[in-house]
């Protein structure tokens, strides 16, 4: 829907909205750390998705007939992808604000992707069924992770796929994420992170096997300051790491 369609649009707030997007979608913005670990967590999840799906990655829209869950999708950066990749694309955040921007941002790419403003747990209470859900930086964020990731399995289908990153508890990531990132390099507001609600592998692991899920991947995300680039690492899961948990069905 466009403002030339309803009388409801205020086109001073459309405006902010629009600068929001753009702020998002800024590579060189406030939002730059994401836009520079991006094609490192795309790499692991697409590698991932063909490998459970036996998709080629190659061929036009690899994705297509796979319905996609991206939870705490913030502007887009991850749903997008998906979607030109052929998915279908479903993208949820709980905070309300992001949802117009993305909105907004995939209507300009010309993208169709069904964002709302929801959580995991109304999603699946309402029964929805994905393939594959990326929950990416969410779980260190949420009061109850064992219960979330429930929420997760839920939302997948038998046989279906999650990703799942988070950060790994210990003092070189209070080190980097807590000091580094937000008291030094000021890339995210000081309180963003709870050091104390890090989880590290292991425990993650665990979660993710109550939660009725059956984890068989993990990998680091190691971030080079001197290339200002990030890069997937099997053996280095200090600090940013994502998992593959599968839905047995």
């Amino acid at each position: 829907m466009t403002a030339a369609d309803t009388n409801t649009v205020d086109p001073a707030e459309v405006a902010k909205f629009e600068a929001m997007a753009a702020e998002w979608w800024d590579p060189n913005g406030k939002f730059r750390p994401l836009h520079l670990m991006n094609p490192c967590r795309l790499d692991y999840i697409t590698r991932q998705i063909a490998a459970e799906f036996g998709r080629d990655l190659t061929a036009q829209a690899p994705f297509a007939g796979l319905r996609l869950l991206d939870i705490g999708c913030g502007g887009g950066l991850l749903a997008e992808p998906m979607a030109r990749l052929g998915a279908t694309v479903v993208g949820a955040d709980a905070a309300p604000r992001n949802i117009p921007v993305a909105r907004l941002h995939a209507e300009q790419s010309g993208l169709q992707i069904d964002y709302r403003h929801t959580t995991a747990e109304a999603l699946a209470a309402a029964g929805e069924q994905f393939d594959v859900v990326l929950n990416m930086e969410v779980v260190e964020h949420v009061a109850n992770p064992l219960d979330y990731l429930t929420a997760c399995r839920m939302l997948l289908k038998p046989g279906g796929l999650m990703v799942c990153s988070t950060l790994n508890r210990n003092a070189r990531s209070f080190m980097m994420a807590i000091v580094g990132a937000e008291w030094v390099m000021r890339w995210l507001p000081k309180g963003t992170h709870d050091w104390a609600k890090f989880i590290t592998p292991d425990e993650l692991y665990g979660l993710l096997r109550q939660a009725g899920l059956d984890p068989v991947d993990r990998m680091g995300m190691v971030f080079n300051p001197l290339g200002w680039s990030w890069s997937l690492s099997p053996g280095d899961l200090a600090v940013n790491y994502v998992t593959a948990s599968v839905k047995r069905g």
